[in-house]
């Protein structure tokens, strides 16, 4: 048994018990309400990169510390963005009225729902 086989399968098994370190901060997400629920939709980057990434779905009224990891991808470029817009519009098939709101919007709590399509009234 030679030592780089030992490091390089000490490195690979650290590496997958390591959680992927990401951030949410500068990405926006997609919020989505049906009735007096809400619910959340981000993709999650290792800072800096495309990739590694994930989904995460937030089921803000009903578990609000709590979110579930839907997709992940190591390797693939554009992923999760498309998983993330396929669920969305999933939701939205089921009833749901969903917009995506900018990384500011997101971390500003009294902002209603506006979705994407509807105009915002003039005065």
């Amino acid at each position: 048994m030679s030592n780089s086989w030992f490091v390089r399968s000490l490195v690979t098994g650290f590496s997958i018990l390591v959680p992927l370190t990401v951030s949410a901060q500068n990405t926006p997400e997609t919020r989505c309400v049906h009735g007096d629920m809400q619910r959340r939709v981000a993709i999650v980057y290792e800072t800096g990169v495309a990739v590694p990434c994930e989904v995460h779905y937030f089921k803000d009224t009903e578990a609000p510390e709590e979110h579930q990891v839907l997709w992940n991808a190591q390797n693939e470029s554009g992923y999760c963005e498309s998983k993330a817009q396929a669920f969305v519009e999933k939701l939205e098939g089921w009833g749901w009225t969903c917009a995506t709101i900018s990384p500011a919007e997101a971390t500003n709590e009294s902002e209603d729902l506006v979705p994407a399509t509807e105009p915002e009234a003039n005065g």
